[in-house]
C-alpha cells in the first residue's frame, strides 16, 4: 500500500460523521478494506445505526495479540470555530484537519492498515492478530463492553489500543459519574419557613464533597498516575427566582487510582449524603451513572517490550479513560499497552489534526511491534 492511499483511508474515515453514533459507517468502509486484501471481518451490533467490526488474521499456532480503536468521535461544535470544515479532512502541510482526527482515527486506520500490509507481506508471524474497532468510547464505553460480555476478549494474551498518548501506557485512571438529588418543598419566596431550600442543602453536599476529595487526594497517590481528581461541573435547581427551589441536582466526574478506587469513592459519596440526610430538612439521593475502573497491567510485559524495542516511546500511565477499562472486566487477564499516533492534548479541541509523518510512522511501527510480540 503506498503513502498516498493510507492517507486517503485515513481522510475516508475522517470524512464519516461518527459523532456518537452512525459508526456503522465506519465498520463498513474497514469490512470493504479488510475484504479487498482478503480478510474475512464481522459486524457485531449495538444498535442498527451502531456496529463494532472485528476481523482476524491468523499465521500459525501462537499468541492472541488484539488491537482496538474506536470509530466514534465527539461533537465539532460549531463549524464557524474550525479554520477548515471539520469533516473536511482538509490537508494543509504535514496535518490533516478534521474532528477524530487525533482521537482517534488515525490510530484506527493504522492498526487496520497495519495488519492489511503483515498479511500482504505474508509476515514470518505465529499467532493471531485481532482487530476490534469498537463503537462508543467516548460516551459509555458501549463497544467494548459489549464485545468483552460476548467473550472476543477470552482468549487474548495482549491487547494494543491505539488512542494517542505520550508514553507506552500499561495503566490509566478510572472514572466515575455520579448524580447527586437534593429534594426539597417549594413555597412563596416571602415565606422561606413554609418550604425546603433543595439549593442551600446541595450547597451543604459540595462543601461536604470538597472537603473530603480533597482529604483523599491528600491521603492517597499513585506514583505512576498521581492523585484521585473529583470535581463537581453541572448543577441545575430552581424554577422562578421568588420561589423557594423544591429540587436541586448536580453531576460530578471522579477519575481515580487503583489505590482508592472506585468502589471506595461509590461508599464516600454514599457516607456524605447520608450524614447530611441526618439533618432536618435534607433528602439527597445518590446516583450512579457511569463506572470503570482503573487499569493496571504488568509494566514489564512482552508487549511493553515490543513497543519499547521498536520505538522512542517509555513506559507510563495516563489519565483519559479508554476501552481498556470495558475490555479488562474479565476474568482473562492479559498485557496492555495505549500507544498511539496524535497528540495528546489535541483531542475534543477545534482544529484537531494529526501528523501525516506521526501516522505513517505509527503504522510501521505497528508492524514492527506486531511482528516482535508474535514472532517465531
Amino acid at each position: 500500500m503506498d503513502k498516498q492511499e493510507k492517507i486517503k483511508i485515513l481522510q475516508d474515515i475522517v470524512k464519516i460523521e461518527s459523532v456518537n453514533d452512525n459508526e456503522k459507517d465506519v465498520a463498513d468502509y474497514l469490512e470493504k478494506l479488510f475484504a479487498q486484501h482478503g480478510i474475512k471481518s464481522e459486524h457485531v451490533e449495538n444498535s442498527p445505526t451502531r456496529h463494532n467490526l472485528v476481523a482476524e488474521y491468523q499465521k500459525g499456532e501462537g499468541k492472541v495479540l488484539a488491537i482496538s480503536g474506536h470509530e466514534d468521535v465527539v461533537a465539532a461544535g460549531d463549524p464557524a470555530d474550525w479554520t477548515y470544515p471539520p469533516f473536511s479532512g482538509h490537508i494543509e502541510g504535514d496535518k490533516l484537519y478534521g474532528r477524530g482526527a487525533t482521537d482517534m482515527k488515525s490510530g484506527l486506520a493504522a492498526l487496520a492498515i497495519a495488519m492489511i500490509e503483515l498479511k500482504e507481506a505474508d509476515a514470518d508471524l505465529a499467532g493471531t492478530i485481532r482487530f476490534m474497532a469498537t463503537v462508543g468510547e467516548e460516551v459509555g464505553a458501549l463497544g467494548s463492553t459489549l464485545l468483552a460480555e460476548k467473550g472476543y476478549t477470552k482468549d487474548i494474551d495482549a491487547m494494543l489500543i491505539g488512542e494517542p498518548v505520550d508514553v507506552a501506557a500499561y495503566t490509566h485512571k478510572g472514572s466515575l459519574n455520579f448524580t447527586v438529588i437534593a429534594k426539597g418543598k417549594s413555597a412563596h419566596s416571602s415565606m422561606p419557613q413554609e418550604g425546603v431550600n433543595s439549593i442551600s442543602n446541595m450547597a451543604k453536599f459540595i462543601t461536604r464533597f470538597d472537603e473530603a476529595f480533597a482529604k483523599v487526594s491528600a491521603d492517597y497517590h499513585n506514583e505512576v498516575l498521581g492523585n484521585v481528581a473529583a470535581s463537581v461541573t453541572i448543577i441545575n435547581g430552581g424554577d422562578q427566582v421568588n420561589s423557594i427551589p423544591a429540587q436541586t441536582t448536580v453531576q460530578g466526574n471522579i477519575r481515580t487510582i487503583p489505590e482508592f478506587d472506585n468502589q471506595k469513592v461509590k461508599d464516600l459519596l454514599q457516607a456524605i449524603c447520608d450524614e447530611l440526610n441526618q439533618a432536618e430538612g435534607v433528602d439527597l439521593v445518590l446516583r450512579i451513572d457511569y463506572d470503570l475502573n482503573s487499569v493496571l497491567s504488568d509494566k514489564d510485559s512482552g508487549l511493553i517490550k515490543a513497543v519499547l524495542a521498536n520505538t522512542d516511546a517509555q513506559p507510563g500511565g495516563i489519565s483519559p479513560v479508554t476501552d481498556a477499562a470495558a475490555f479488562t472486566k474479565t476474568d482473562n487477564q492479559f498485557d496492555l499497552v495505549i500507544y498511539g499516533p496524535g497528540v495528546s492534548t489535541l483531542p475534543h479541541q477545534v482544529n484537531e489534526y494529526v501528523s501525516i509523518e506521526d501516522y505513517l510512522t505509527k503504522i510501521d511501527e505497528y508492524k514492527a511491534i506486531i511482528s516482535d510480540y508474535l514472532s517465531k
